[in-house]
């Protein structure tokens, strides 16, 4: 936002002083009507014609600012946009998980799936960090976005429909120590992982990368609203 800023301030300065040239300009045609005697008349005359260029000078930077200022939101906003979407690589601090199936042999008559990784404990992990204010995810380098899927599939799990085994490195960037807090709080996902010997890991790191989504965007029944449609 700061070059929005900086730019709205130049324009408002160069108004400003394009106000006090049109205002000294005014003055000066009412003085040569009225006191100004004839001999000074072809010197102010002079002066009257560069404070003209001076102003349509101006006039040409009000307008280019306010068309450089348009452009510079413009742009900011479309890489927003695009990081929303997140059709974009994006970095910055986070954390990176690391989550993999128990070494702990069963016991007798115990379920040996409660040892594995399944793709509800990756989605507990998930939600969690997205409440705890993760701005972009990724499993094993598939960028999660709205329509991505995380499913068992056998002794794996299908991310965005491409299977991958475990370990699953769970990519994060947001304020790290809030997002490790979010998974390490008393009762939370991780303790109950823990419990069953699977094996999680944490790592806070000053930048973390996280892939674009590579797929295909599909629309069969959802379509843009036209302006004046409801």
């Amino acid at each position: 936002m700061l070059p929005i800023k900086q730019g709205k301030f130049a324009i408002a300065l160069v108004c400003v002083v394009l106000g006090i040239m049109l205002a000294i300009q005014f003055r000066t045609t009412q003085d040569i009507g009225s006191s100004i005697p004839y001999q000074r008349v072809e010197d102010l005359s002079q002066r009257l014609n560069q404070t003209e260029k001076e102003r349509d000078e101006l006039m040409k930077q009000v307008e280019e600012l306010k068309r450089t200022s348009g452009a510079e939101a413009a742009s900011k906003e479309f890489e927003t946009i695009k990081m929303g979407a997140g059709i974009v690589a994006v970095q910055g601090s986070g954390i990176i998980v690391t989550i993999d199936d128990s070494k702990r042999p069963s016991k007798p008559g115990e379920n040996p799936n409660l040892y594995l990784i399944h793709d509800d404990d990756i989605l507990k992990v998930i939600n969690e960090l997205w409440a705890a204010g993760a701005e972009a995810i990724s499993i094993n380098e598939q960028r999660l976005i709205a329509s991505s899927e995380v499913r068992c599939a056998g002794p794996t799990l299908s991310v965005n429909n491409l299977r991958y085994s475990p370990p699953y490195e769970i990519r994060v960037i947001g304020e790290p120590t809030t997002l490790e807090n979010s998974l390490k709080m008393r009762g939370g996902v991780i303790e109950t992982l823990q419990f069953w010997g699977i094996q999680v890991s944490i790592k806070q790191q000053d930048k973390v990368q996280v892939p674009a989504y590579k797929g295909a965007f599909r629309f069969e029944f959802a379509k843009p609203i036209q302006e004046g449609e409801h």
